[in-house]
């Protein structure tokens, strides 16, 4: 059984600190946990919001609002549903010893960047350089 990391509440990964120590990973476990516990609150809060407001309404025009909201809904649910997808595959990442390392390099990716994005899986670098392949292919 792993023993649990001490991690102060103001804690914050700092550069001069050695990358991806207990703290630091300790840190990004519990920030990827939190963000996976609220998306889904908000999925059972959407799914029990939709079975309450089941509802027939006689205008048409009422109507078709209705639906289009349930439909901008779902999109954001399954979006959020990829969302914690790669949240789980973080984990994974981070039980396995390979999180905070670039996929493409093996380089440490920034702390800075790691906050702003927990799931990130490539550097700065490796990022645009696939955003720029992505764009070049993309006007084909």
């Amino acid at each position: 059984m792993k023993v649990e990391t001490f991690l102060p509440d103001d804690y914050r990964p700092a550069e001069d600190e050695p990358f991806m120590n207990e703290r630091q990973v300790e840190y990004f476990r519990r920030k990827l946990l939190a963000w996976k516990n609220d998306l889904m609150d908000d999925s059972k809060s959407t799914v029990q919001g939709m079975k309450d407001g089941t509802r027939n309404i006689p205008d048409i025009a009422d109507r078709a609002s209705e639906e289009t909201d349930r439909a901008l809904e779902l999109r954001t649910r399954d979006r959020q549903r990829k969302l914690v997808a790669k949240i789980d595959a973080a984990l994974r990442r981070i039980e396995e010893g390979e999180y905070g390392y670039c996929e493409d390099t093996g380089e440490p990716i920034s702390l800075k960047r790691l906050d702003a994005r927990p799931i990130a899986t490539l550097s700065l670098e490796a990022q645009e350089r696939h955003e720029r392949r992505e764009k070049v292919h993309r006007d084909d």
